[in-house]
């Protein structure tokens, strides 16, 4: 009983713990206008407490139903050895505790130590059903019914609830290859070259006369002024209070969800966006240069596709600029690592002592549906363009919305804003896998 006792001080002293951190998450949190804002952090901070506090609550539920067993067990064996002596001794019905009783008897009550642990119960005291069955004793009731009137479940037995099963998601992002950058501007204003004409060249100290000291050459550089507004991208979801009360696991779901959305639509809106209205300027449609694949050497082995991609990286390199990864479909993925030549050998090998990173030509490969199949994109990311970020994802809940404080639902928002600039086109190639060079 002493291991039992100390183990309950144990659960119980880091039951208050966790319920000490999150109640300062809490306090953390910020309400604007009847709406609680929370950070990402925060919220998986908050949802891994509550995760163990639930975990620990469990095991000292257990314990308490373990002791009350095997008090049970011990006084059954006492009354069993009375019996088998001869003794005359007859058990007798224990008198039922009142609520009050129990209450005071509780683990739960006793840790507080007569006060000296505080005032603040670790965890709530919860009647056993062995303690409902004794205060009603007696009573005409049924505890038990073979079946169920109607609905669902229509009949009397266990439900047993499968955990969720969410989609995949993608594991590989366009926002990767990019180099972290804030700001806590509205607009980012910048400059694009557009020209730069080289007449650096040796300059002699004295013409040719002798008459004057050598003049030097003038290059020409020409700049334009760009401007790559703040856009925000999000959406929400409804839900039911009660729902989410009932089934934690779904407002996770719900969170994971909202936010995997951004990360989908930031990584059309980086390399396809249009520019048009609260779209950013992607980096496929800036000006960038060309490549075809049916341009590359016939002889005397066609060009592959990683050909193509090799020879899209220097022309980034003709323009002073180091690529720094490459970004294409799935599928025109697929086609480059199973590659072989004439003896059925694949032509590229990972590199185990990468970890089997996805790299082609020394530089990061990014697949992903979001590139169009059939085209590829090779580019100094970071350098000649760069993404802010304004406010990262985050979560906001309310109910402040429509008629839903009536309705008990609550609304569930996910948004965030940045904003990219491609500051050199040049430095961007985009491959176009038209058809093999004959």
């Amino acid at each position: 009983m002493s291991f039992d006792e100390s183990r309950m001080r144990e659960l119980q002293s880091a039951l208050r713990a966790k319920m000490d951190d999150n109640k300062a998450i809490a306090d953390s949190f910020r309400v604007e206008n009847g709406t609680v804002i929370v950070s990402t952090e925060q919220k998986s901070a908050f949802d891994s407490n509550m995760k163990d506090i639930k975990e620990i609550k469990s095991l000292i539920t257990g314990l308490q139903e373990m002791n009350g067993v095997d008090s049970w067990d011990n006084n059954s064996a006492s009354i069993a050895g009375i019996v088998a002596a001869g003794t005359g001794y007859t058990p007798t019905v224990q008198e039922a505790k009142t609520l009050g009783e129990m209450f005071l008897d509780s683990a739960e009550f006793k840790a507080l130590a007569g006060g000296r642990n505080g005032a603040n119960m670790p965890s709530p005291f919860q009647l056993q059903k062995g303690n409902l069955g004794s205060m009603w004793a007696g009573m005409n009731q049924k505890d038990m019914y073979s079946a169920l009137p109607s609905g669902t479940p229509g009949s009397f037995g266990r439900i047993d609830r499968d955990p969720i099963v969410i989609p995949p998601m993608r594991t590989r992002r366009v926002r990767d290859l990019f180099p972290a950058r804030t700001t806590t501007a509205a607009v980012i204003e910048y400059f694009r070259m557009t020209g730069f004409v080289n007449a650096a060249c040796t300059v002699a100290e004295r013409n040719g006369g002798n008459t004057a000291f050598g003049l030097k050459p003038q290059s020409t550089l020409a700049f334009q002024g760009q401007q790559a507004p703040v856009r925000t991208i999000a959406h929400w979801e409804a839900a039911h209070r009660n729902v989410l009360s009932d089934e934690p696991q779904l407002r996770s779901i719900i969170d994971n969800e909202l936010l995997y959305g951004l990360r989908l639509a930031e990584d059309e809106q980086i390399l396809k966006g249009d520019g048009v209205g609260e779209n950013l300027l992607g980096i496929l449609n800036s000006g960038i240069q060309d490549y075809n694949w049916s341009a590359g050497a016939t002889a005397p082995v066609a060009d592959t596709k990683a050909d193509a991609i090799r020879r899209a990286a220097t022309l980034a390199y003709l323009a002073y600029y180091e690529p720094s990864g490459v970004v294409l479909h799935p599928n025109d993925w697929e086609d480059i690592e199973l590659t072989k030549n004439s003896q059925g050998t694949y032509l590229m090998a990972v590199s185990i002592q990468m970890g089997g990173e996805a790299r082609l030509w020394r530089m990061p490969v990014v697949d992903t549906p979001a590139m169009p199949e059939g085209r590829a994109l090779v580019g100094a990311f970071g350098s000649g363009a760069q993404i802010y970020d304004r406010e990262q994802a985050s979560i906001r809940i309310s109910e402040q919305h429509a008629d839903f404080f009536v309705r008990n639902a609550i609304v569930v928002l996910a948004e965030q804003r940045l904003a990219l600039a491609v500051k050199r086109p040049e430095s961007f190639v985009n491959v176009d896998f038209d058809m093999a060079p004959a």
